[in-house]
């Protein structure tokens, strides 16, 4: 114990004039380091930036310059810093391969919220999930799917997958198929749909809606029905057409076939 309190009062008496200044780095580059942090995050608030996103940089901004400060004030000391940033970069290396899964979450997200293909309040479609976005965080964006589920997408999924955002946009567009017998008339049948969605006052008129022959199928000729509708009116509006347009075909004694098939019986003379 004595000794090694002899070797560090020599140590102190040899770098007595060191000390407060190495103090002096320490508590200034601190304090600059925590104005710089404030100052950029004044500057994200003002790019509109994802608050979690925010917060997130301002940490890694300030303790990154903190550590730069730390070892410059142990420079000041006389301590050798390069086999320091040797260790720390080789602590760095091992924590990034234990945590590269982690680490690629967070890089995700932070492009999740840089790039903004969603917000909360969407409906989108993730990573083979569907539901609406609750909130996205560094390492997950979390979903309530329309049964009222929590459901928590990885963003290093959501990032290397399709990404559909279903009210992005302020209108969306209902696709119907409507099949008819091919014995009732195709003009007809045309003209209820096109009187349905005429009395309908959630379809837009711009873009007008489109009622056409699609296809000639098996067991019925399909017609297409594609009215326009705010995004916000798309499944009750869906609904309500689609009951009245049967309640029109049926008024109108236009039938909607079930699929059939001709069977031909050939009897073999003996």
């Amino acid at each position: 114990m004595n000794a090694m309190f002899d070797s560090i009062w020599s140590w102190l008496a040899l770098n007595a004039m060191r000390l407060p200044l190495a103090l002096l780095i320490l508590v200034a580059g601190l304090w600059i380091s925590r104005r710089i942090s404030r100052i950029l995050v004044r500057v994200l608030e003002r790019a509109h930036l994802d608050g979690v996103l925010i917060q997130f940089l301002k940490s890694v901004t300030y303790y990154v310059l903190a550590t730069v400060v730390c070892v410059a004030a142990i420079g000041q000391l006389g301590v050798s810093t390069a086999s320091l940033l040797t260790v720390l970069g080789a602590a760095g290396l091992a924590v990034g391969l234990a945590l590269k899964d982690s680490l690629s979450s967070i890089a995700a997200g932070v492009m999740l919220m840089v790039l903004r293909p969603f917000t909360a309040g969407d409906f989108v479609t993730v990573a083979g999930q569907s539901g609406t976005v609750q909130k996205v965080t560094i390492f997950h964006t979390q979903l309530a799917t329309p049964d009222n589920q929590r459901v928590m997408v990885p963003n290093g999924a959501i990032l290397n997958d399709t990404v559909v955002n279903l009210t992005a946009n302020p209108t969306r567009r209902i696709d119907l198929v409507i099949g008819i017998s091919y014995a009732d008339d195709m003009a007809k049948a045309r003209e209820v749909v096109s009187q349905v969605l005429a009395a309908e006052p959630r379809v837009m008129a711009e873009p007008a809606p489109q009622v056409a022959v699609a296809e000639l199928a098996d067991s019925s000729v399909n017609l297409v029905v594609r009215p326009w509708v705010a995004t916000g009116e798309y499944w009750p509006t869906r609904f309500d057409i689609i009951e009245n347009i049967k309640r029109g075909l049926d008024e109108a004694g236009i039938s909607i076939p079930f699929p059939q098939r001709d069977v031909h019986v050939y009897t073999e003379k003996a």
